[in-house]
Order: C-alpha cells, then sequence, then structure tokens
C-alpha cells in the first residue's frame, strides 16, 4: 500500500511539474550557428529557446518543448540553451519563434506565457 502511494505520489508530482505556467519577458537572440549550452548547434531559423537558470535547471530540461503565448500568438519550441541573462519565468527565443508572437522591432515582450509541453 505503501509503495503504491509512493508511486501516486512522484507521478502526481511529474504531471504537475509537465503543466506548470512560467509568466515573463520575451527577448530574442541570435544563435549564428553557435553551440547552445545543451550541446547542439542553432541557427537563427530554429524553433529553439534558451531559458533562466532556473528553469534550464542545470541542463535538465534541456530539448523539452515549450509552448509560448502572447497576445493571442502561440507557438511551440525546443529548449536548447541557457540565458544567464534572463529572470526567472522570461524566455529568450530565436529570431523565427519570436516573429510568430511580435515584430522583432518590439524587442521584448512583457506578460509571456510560456510551459513544458
Amino acid at each position: 500500500m505503501f509503495s503504491t502511494l509512493v508511486r501516486l505520489s512522484v507521478v502526481t508530482s511529474l504531471l504537475s511539474v509537465g503543466v506548470s505556467a512560467f509568466t515573463g519577458d520575451g527577448t530574442f537572440f541570435n544563435p549564428g550557428g553557435a553551440f547552445g549550452a545543451c550541446g547542439s548547434v542553432e541557427q537563427d531559423s530554429d524553433f529553439v529557446v534558451a531559458l533562466s537558470a532556473d528553469q534550464y535547471a542545470g541542463g535538465a530540461n534541456c530539448f523539452r518543448r515549450v509552448s509560448i503565448s502572447f497576445q493571442g500568438h502561440q507557438v511551440s519550441a525546443t529548449v536548447e540553451d541557457l540565458c544567464p541573462g534572463c529572470a526567472s519565468g522570461s524566455i529568450d527565443m530565436s529570431p523565427v519563434v519570436f516573429q510568430e508572437l511580435a515584430a522583432l522591432s518590439v524587442g521584448r515582450l512583457h506578460g509571456v506565457e510560456w510551459n513544458f509541453e
């Protein structure tokens, strides 16, 4: 019985992690063919994002998919980098991801919502 309760608790915890929503600023970066913190080469045209140190979690969230929304626009991307200058909850996007939400000329989006898929 105890074993079943422990397993149920672990499954419940994992499910809650998967649906955690974050809110913060959205910015963009130009990967330019460089290696990201997750170890893969990133291009400006790739649907990739960088997370704050809190959400990057030492690389534990590398290659996870995220869903990002802002003012009625939504886009999905893959975590492939660390954003050391990002506050917890904020997200740094490749130009192609950012442009799904707003023009690059905007520069910074306030109130971007995102979650792990």
